[in-house]
């Protein structure tokens, strides 16, 4: 029996369901071929005490400008949103607190103003483009939501989208200075008080490149605003924004095969035709051919180096594929189910009051030291952080804004608890390293809460969950390295250059297959980006015909531009 589809997907996390979506709105007919047993990614939540729902993977909405939700209309397949008034906030050792992002402005600005009056004038500043919600959702997409040029060419710095939409904007404080800069650089030239410097940049490096490596400072300094712009997360947990997705794609027809692994994608004459499933796969058929496309919706380096016959490829790629950086998203993630919410010494206990507590807490904020060493001892040494001093801890409860659908009464989830590691492969002492040394790890990163929440002893904790970077890597097949953002955002692999430079638009050596990973452009967290900016590039070469609900992005430049 031979299954036939304009479209098959390989892969069923939330790129291919959004562009499964895309796609089957256009009339074309899509397949979707998951591994595991069910879609949804990286977006997922696990419940491992009865009412007690984690997050392993994502714990935020980043994709809040994502034009998908009007695109796809998610609110008729039951997408809705929880808002937090505040996003983050910070404590230093000695309890001094301060509240960062969210819709509580008032709470915020006189917060910041206790900091300091240079960076409450900066935060002021940046409310014309970042307290202005249209402002805001147009520079997000320019940055997000635009498919990087042809490979052909080069654009000066002051002709980059996001360059035209802050010259447009009038934003004050803005020069192309910023796009050869490091996040932290940036921060020092705009903030005075180091508590909030070092709160933003760790904000940076857990959603984003690290604060230091040069040439980033614009998505460092944007990826703490996508999730501002979003300020919340999915009712019930982020696995709601996948079932909406799933329910989006069937309903414009798409077929959907969970526990089915891709073995092989048959290529002839270097051109996808069709794909080849394990013998235990649950579709109908061990062979299902695409007339139009293939999409991978896997890491590229599997896609490259297991699934597509190395003959298919030239060497020269092969090996470059086969160097790109992983280092930079690999995360250890502790979970904590608590009878009390912490209680923090000085003024932070009174400032995270009813209403205004923060939905993550940044802990160890005294100076950007600990910061350092932490990149040191995981970027340098390879090894996974052991001493108080080398961890800063980001600490995110959403139970006190969406509390029905994560906690039973008298209970507190705290999930998750990062903390930054290497990625297995490159971990001095081995794959299982950080895995062996787990629940050490553990007890460290609680006596450095307890500095600063002394209450939240041993007795208050009901339950610890740990899922480490190699935990991650076996529990789904993008995370390669258990990387979230799946190779390195550094400025050799960010924009034009993402993953590699010839395959920056979705295309590959391959005809008729392409990416729609979150290695790809531009890059990991729930954005629903990948899938819109891909759509770009195959209603170009499937001369596809979309209706008036699609619109491009303003900035797109067309491939025979």
């Amino acid at each position: 029996m031979k299954e036939v589809y304009d479209i098959v997907i390989v892969g069923g996390g939330t790129n291919s369901l959004s562009i499964a979506g895309y796609l089957g709105k256009c009339g074309l007919s899509v397949c979707i071929i998951e591994g595991r047993g069910e879609c949804g990614g990286g977006v997922e939540n696990t419940e491992p005490m009865p009412g007690c729902k984690i997050d392993p993977h994502a714990t935020y909405l980043y994709g809040g400008a994502a034009p998908a939700f009007e695109q796809l209309e998610l609110h008729k397949f039951g997408f809705r949103m929880v808002h937090f008034n505040v996003m983050g906030g910070g404590v230093t050792s000695d309890g001094n607190g301060h509240l960062a992002g969210g819709r509580n402005e008032e709470a915020l600005l006189r917060a910041t103003r206790k900091l300091s009056e240079k960076d409450l004038n900066t935060m002021q500043q940046m409310a014309t483009t970042f307290g202005d919600p249209a402002n805001l959702a147009e520079l997000l997409r320019s940055i997000y939501w635009t498919p990087p040029p042809p490979p052909n060419i080069e654009l000066p710095v002051e002709d980059l989208p996001w360059a035209k939409v802050f010259r447009k904007q009038e934003h004050p404080l803005y020069d192309d200075s910023w796009n050869y800069m490091s996040t932290m650089e940036l921060l020092d030239s705009l903030l005075d008080s180091e508590q909030m410097k070092v709160s933003s940049a760790m904000a940076t490096w857990y959603n984003g490149p690290h604060p230091n490596w040069r040439g980033t400072a614009i998505p460092g300094y944007c990826c703490n605003a996508l999730v501002g712009y979003s300020s919340g997360k999915p009712r019930g947990g982020m696995h709601s924004l996948a079932h909406a997705l799933v329910r989006c794609a069937m309903h414009y027809g798409a077929k959907i095969y969970t526990n089915s692994y891709v073995e092989e994608i048959i290529v002839e004459d270097r051109e996808a035709k069709g794909v080849i499933l394990a013998d235990n796969a649950t579709a109908k058929s061990r062979k299902i051919y695409a007339d139009k496309a293939i999409l991978s919706n896997t890491h590229v380096q599997p896609t490259f180096l297991d699934l597509v016959p190395e003959r298919e490829l030239e060497a020269g790629f092969i090996e470059r594929v086969k160097g790109i950086n992983l280092k930079g998203g690999s995360l250890f993630v502790l979970s904590l189910v608590t009878r009390e919410m912490p209680k923090y010494k000085g003024d932070a206990e009174e400032m995270f009051s009813d209403g205004i507590y923060p939905s993550c807490t940044w802990i160890n904020l005294d100076s950007r030291e600990a910061m350092y060493n932490m990149e040191r001892v995981v970027y340098s040494l390879n090894t996974h952080p052991s001493r108080k001093e080398d961890m800063i801890i980001s600490f995110i409860n959403h139970d006190v804004y969406d509390k029905a659908c994560q906690t039973p009464e008298g209970y507190h989830v705290f999930s998750p608890l990062y903390l930054q590691v290497p990625p297995p492969e490159y971990h001095r002492d081995g794959p299982t390293a950080v895995n062996d040394a787990k629940w050490d790890i553990v007890e460290v990163m609680l006596e450095k809460i307890r500095e600063v929440a002394p209450n939240l002893t041993d007795d208050k904790i009901v339950a610890k969950f740990v899922n480490t970077p190699y935990d991650s890597s076996l529990r789904n097949m993008g995370f390669v390295g258990g990387n979230w953002m799946g190779i390195s955002q550094e400025e050799e692999q960010w924009y034009e250059q993402k993953p590699l430079p010839e395959l920056s638009r979705y295309r590959t050596p391959i005809k008729n297959l392409y990416l729609c990973n979150h290695t790809s452009y531009p890059g990991g967290l729930a954005l629903q980006a990948v899938s819109y900016n891909l759509m770009h590039i195959l209603i170009e070469d499937l001369k596809l015909q979309p209706g008036e609900w699609w619109y491009p992005s303003p900035h797109f430049i067309p491939s025979d531009a």
